[in-house]
C-alpha cells in the first residue's frame, strides 16, 4: 500500500556525493504517488557503527525539505566521501498511505524501530489482532502493525545462520501483505523480502551499488529522469519475486537471494550498530472535532420503512413511483422493465481463449487487474489468476474514500495469492477536502441530482489505469464490472432520461453529457459554494469517466455473475472481511456509500440496493418477495460507516443528518 526503497552504497561504487542524494530525493518524489500522508527515512553508516531514524506526518516531497534531513543525510555523505574511498552506507525510504495507525503519532510512522531491527514494511497484516494476543515475547506499543512484524524479525534473526527460515516462520504466520526492507542492529547486512512480489532491484553497472523500489516503474523514471543511463541498465532491473529473502552485504551491495525453503547456510557479517530516532514526537497538530457517543447520533438516523412500504412500486421489480422518468402500464409493470434487455454472456471458453493470448510463460506481468477491494474485482483478481492461470498486476487508485476494509481485503487477496499490487495514491488530504466543500455546499442547497460530485474524486481511476496500461504495455486490463450494478436514478435525477441496453455503467450519449454539463452549469450558479477548489478535479472526473477511452476486457461480459459463488470464493478462500454494520457484501469497501445512500432512501425511499435487486428479479436470479425482504435490510442506515465519513471528511454529522431529514421527502404528498 506504501512505497518502500532504498540505497545500498558499496566501497567501491562510482556514485558521487551528488548523485546519491539526487538519487534518494528522487525516489521520495517518485514513490510520494503510492502514499502521501507520512515518510520518513532510515540511515545506515557501517563505519560509525549507528543507524539513524527521521520521519515525520509529511508527504515526501516536503519531507525532504526539512532541516534535519538534510543534516543526517548530508552528514553521512560528507563523512562517507571523505577518504580517497567511499566508506560503505545505506538508506532506506518510506512513503505512507495510512493504514494501521494515526500519522499523528509519529510512533505509527515509518521507519519502525522495534526492538533491535527497523526498517520499513509496505502491505497490510489482516490478522494483526490475534497475531497481537498469540505473542509473548515483546509488547505491543503502538498501533502500526510493522511492530509486531519487525518485533517478530529481531527475535528470530538473533544467532541466525538460517535468516530465510527466520523470515519464512514470520511471513508464514501473515494474512495480508508484505513487502520490507530493514536492519538488524546485529549485523552489517540489509534484509529485503515480499510475499507478493512488490519489490523491485536494480545494480550499478561497474560499481557496487544497488537500488531497490516497490514498482519497477519507479526505477525506470529515476534512471530515466537522472540521465544516469551510463551507470545503470533498465534492462538490468530485476523482480525481488515472492518469499524471497535478499541479503545484501553493506560494505559491498553484493547480495544473495534464498528460497524461503531452502536449508543454504548464510553467514551473515556480525556486528553492532545503534539506533537513534531523531523525529519529533509529535510531528504536527492535527485537529480531530470530538464526535459524541454513536448511541446518541443512532437516535437522529430516520427509518421511515412504514411510509416507503406504502409507496406505489412495479408489479415486477421494486422500483418506486418516486423513480425518475418511471412509468407503468395498466398491468403494474414499469418501462424500466419492459425495456430491459436480458444479459447475455460470452462463455468461459472464449474468456480463456481471449486472456491466453496475452499469457506469459516466463512468469512476468501479463495483465493489470482492476482492484478496489469490493467483492466483484477481488472475484475477479481470483479467477485470472487461479483458474485461468494468468499473471496479473493488481492496480488500486485510492483517493481518500476506499476504506480500512477495502484495503485489508486487497491485501488478503494479493498476499494469499502472491499478485505484485500497485497502488495510486491521490493526495487524500486535498481530496477530502475537496470532498468536504461539496458535501456542504450540497447541505446548502440539498439536490438529488448533485450527490454524484461527492464521488467525483475517484473518477481518475481510470485514467490511470490507462497510464499503467501504457507504461507496462500491457494490453489487456481487466475490469470487473457487473452490469447488474446499473442504476440510472443517478442521471435521472439530473433530468436525462434513461437509455436502456447500453454496455457500461458509464456510458452516456454525447446528447445527455451535454445535457449533464447543463444542468450542473445551473446548479454551480444557483449555488456558488460549489465554485472552490475542487473544481478543476471534478472537471477532470467528469473528463476521465466519460471521454477518456477504455480499452478494457470486462470479465462480467463473459461469465455471470452468480452472488453465492462470488461469496463463497472469497470467504472460504480468503477468510474475506465485511462490515460490521450491514448485512450486504456490496459497496462495504467505498466510503461514500452510507451516506449518499441514507441520503436517496431517506428523500426518495430507494437506493442502489433496490435498483440491483430489480436488476436480479429481472434477470431471474431472486424473486420479487426475496429481494424486498433484502433491501427492507440493506437499506437501514449504515451508522458506523455514515459517521467515519464525516469524521473523515471533517463534516458535523449531526449537522448533516439532520439537514437530510429536513429535506421534503418525495414521498409524502404535500399539504
Amino acid at each position: 500500500m506504501c512505497g518502500i526503497f532504498g540505497v545500498i552504497v558499496g566501497d567501491q561504487s562510482s556514485l558521487t556525493a551528488k548523485e546519491i542524494k539526487s538519487i534518494t530525493n528522487s525516489l521520495f518524489k517518485l514513490s510520494e504517488l503510492r502514499g502521501k500522508e507520512s515518510s520518513g527515512i532510515v540511515i545506515k553508516n557501517n563505519n560509525r557503527k549507528s543507524i539513524e531514524v527521521f520521519k515525520n506526518a509529511l508527504p515526501a516531497s516536503k519531507l525532504i525539505k526539512e532541516t534535519k534531513y538534510n543534516e543526517l543525510l548530508d552528514s553521512t555523505l560528507s563523512y562517507c566521501f571523505s577518504k580517497k574511498t567511499i566508506q560503505p552506507f545505506s538508506l532506506i525510504g518510506h512513503t505512507r498511505l495510512v493504514t494501521n495507525g494515526d500519522q499523528s503519532n509519529n510512533n505509527n510512522n515509518q521507519p519502525v524501530i522495534k526492538n533491535n531491527y527497523t526498517g520499513v514494511h509496505n502491505g497490510i497484516i489482516c490478522n494483526i489482532d490475534n497475531l497481537w494476543k498469540e505473542t509473548k515475547l515483546f509488547k505491543q506499543e503502538n498501533d502500526v502493525d510493522t511492530e509486531w512484524l519487525f518485533g517478530s524479525l529481531s527475535h528470530q534473526l538473533e544467532d541466525s545462520n538460517l535468516p530465510q527460515k527466520d523470515f519464512s516462520t514470520v511471513f508464514e504466520k501473515i494474512e495480508g501483505t508484505v513487502s520490507t526492507a530493514g536492519y538488524h542492529s546485529m549485523y552489517a547486512n540489509t534484509f529485503l523480502a515480499s510475499n507478493n512480489g512488490s519489490l523491485y532491484c536494480l545494480a550499478e553497472k561497474n560499481g557496487n551499488a544497488l537500488i531497490f523500489s516497490s514498482e519497477k516503474l519507479i526505477l525506470e523514471d529515476l534512471i530515466i529522469q537522472n540521465k544516469f543511463s551510463s551507470k545503470f541498465s533498465l534492462d538490468e532491473i530485476i523482480w525481488a519475486g515472492i518469499n524471497q529473502l535478499y541479503v545484501i552485504d553493506d560494505a559491498t551491495a553484493k547480495f544473495e537471494k534464498f528460497d524461503f525453503h531452502s536449508e543454504k547456510v548464510v553467514e551473515l557479517k556480525k556486528d553492532s550498530f545503534t539506533i537513534t530516532d531523531f523525529s519529533p514526537s509529535i510531528p504536527k497538530e492535527i485537529k480531530v472535532s470530538k464526535l459524541k457517543r454513536e448511541d446518541y447520533y443512532s437516535l437522529l438516523f430516520e427509518n421511515n420503512l412504514d411510509e416507503i412500504s406504502q409507496l406505489k412500486r412495479c408489479s415486477k421489480c421494486l422500483l418506486p413511483e418516486t423513480f425518475p422518468f418511471i412509468e407503468y402500464n395498466l398491468k403494474g409493470e414499469c418501462n424500466y422493465c419492459n425495456s430491459y434487455q436480458k444479459l447475455t454472456f460470452i462463455g468461459y471458453e472464449h474468456l480463456k481463449k481471449e486472456v491466453t493470448k496475452y499469457k506469459k510463460n516466463d512468469g512476468k506481468p501479463d495483465c493489470i487487474v482492476t482492484l478496489s477491494g469490493g467483492r466483484d474485482s477481488c472475484y475477479g483478481l481470483h479467477v485470472m489468476k487461479e483458474e485461468l492461470g494468468m499473471n496479473p498486476i493488481a492496480y488500486t487508485y485510492d483517493w481518500g474514500m476506499v476504506t480500512d476494509l477495502a484495503r485489508r481485503n486487497q491485501a488478503r487477496m494479493c498476499g494469499k495469492l502472491g499478485v505484485e499490487h500497485i497502488l495510486i495514491s491521490a493526495d487524500i488530504t486535498q481530496k477530502r477536502l475537496n470532498i468536504k466543500k461539496n458535501v456542504l455546499a450540497w447541505l446548502k442547497r440539498p439536490n438529488l441530482g448533485t450527490i454524484p460530485l461527492f464521488m467525483a474524486g475517484d473518477k481518475q481511476y481510470f485514467y490511470w489505469a490507462n497510464y499503467l496500461q501504457k507504461r507496462y504495455n500491457t494490453p489487456l486490463v481487466v475490469l470487473c464490472e457487473n452490469m447488474l450494478e446499473t442504476t440510472n436514478f443517478k442521471s435521472g435525477f439530473c433530468g436525462i432520461k434513461p437509455k436502456f441496453g447500453t454496455k457500461h455503467t458509464f456510458s452516456l450519449s454525447g446528447k445527455d453529457k451535454a445535457k449533464m454539463i447543463s444542468f450542473y452549469g445551473r446548479e454551480y450558479i444557483m449555488n456558488t459554494k460549489y465554485l472552490n477548489s475542487s473544481m478543476r478535479d471534478t472537471i477532470h472526473a467528469f473528463f476521465s469517466y466519460y471521454f477518456l477511452p477504455k480499452n478494457y476486457l470486462n470479465m462480467f461480459d463473459y461469465l455471470e455473475w452468480d452472488e453465492k459463488t462470488v461469496e463463497d470464493t472469497l470467504f472460504n478462500g480468503y477468510n474475506w472481511e465485511i462490515s460490521n454494520d450491514t448485512t450486504t457484501t456490496w459497496r462495504i469497501g467505498d466510503g461514500t456509500a452510507a451516506f449518499y445512500n441514507y441520503i436517496y432512501y431517506t428523500v426518495a425511499g430507494f437506493s442502489e440496493f433496490d435498483t440491483f435487486r430489480s436488476n436480479q428479479i429481472r434477470e431471474g436470479t431472486i424473486t420479487r418477495e426475496k429481494a424486498l425482504e433484502l433491501v427492507n435490510i440493506e437499506n437501514r442506515a449504515r451508522i458506523e460507516s455514515f459517521l467515519w465519513y464525516c469524521k473523515t471528511i471533517g463534516v458535523d454529522p449531526e449537522y448533516a443528518i439532520k439537514t437530510i431529514n429536513n429535506i421534503p421527502k418525495l414521498y409524502r404528498k404535500k399539504g
